[in-house]
């Protein structure tokens, strides 16, 4: 079978504000290309504005509230949330895109969005970062230099409960040490494009000819 008629798998990875996440996804798509494999991160919507160094179309798709309402209304996102008072969302019809072209599809969203992906497809498969320690994730949010100490103990508090859902995820992840952590994800990813049913179909062909090598 052609590779590209294999279906992306699509991949929710979720942590809370200074977990790393983001980090980890974009350090991962390099490891995953260089086993000639297609992986995506999906450019998410959202209603706040850029911070400084982020770029349209790169790290968000930036629009305003009654943008992203219309888009709510028109069925656009495959999900959507709402984080400390502004809107998130993932564009539905890029995502069947690189999907159907065999790419796999990375939604760095939270547990509201990844509960609303769940309910719409099957085969989405998810992965939790947590922080080694609440004292090491505050000094992740205080070393980014931008958000006042109020903002911060509010997403310390929203911290505590984005991770009491760690349990719907498949996979558990604790963010101590980088390379380790990114060496782990890359396992993960790498163990399902590994699994029986998706290397049998790639190599369709090549199993054939052993089996009828095989045959008296």
């Amino acid at each position: 079978m052609n590779e590209s008629l294999i279906p992306g798998t699509l991949w929710i990875v979720s942590a809370p504000s200074g977990g790393g996440k983001t980090s980890l996804t974009r350090a991962l798509l390099p490891r995953l290309s260089a086993k000639g494999w297609a992986a995506e991160i999906s450019v998410s919507y959202t209603t706040r504005a850029p911070r400084p160094g982020e770029q349209e179309g790169i790290h968000y798709h930036f629009v305003d509230e009654p943008a992203f309402a219309t888009m709510v209304e028109h069925g656009d996102f495959l999900e959507h949330a709402e984080v400390f008072g502004k809107h998130y969302g993932t564009g539905l019809t890029r995502t069947k895109e690189l999907l159907g072209r065999g790419v796999d599809v990375i939604l760095d969203i939270d547990w509201q969005g990844a509960r609303q992906v769940r309910a719409r497809r099957s085969d989405v498969q998810s992965v939790f970062i947590l922080p080694p320690s609440s004292a090491e994730l505050e000094r992740r949010l205080r070393a980014r230099g931008t958000d006042s100490d109020e903002v911060i103990a509010a997403r310390m508090r929203a911290a505590r409960a984005e991770m009491s859902h760690h349990g719907e995820y498949d996979y558990l992840l604790v963010n101590r040490d980088f390379e380790r952590a990114l060496e782990e994800m890359a396992a993960i990813f790498v163990a399902r494009r590994l699994r029986g049913a998706t290397q049998q179909a790639r190599h369709e062909a090549l199993i054939d000819h052993l089996l009828a090598e095989a045959a008296p």
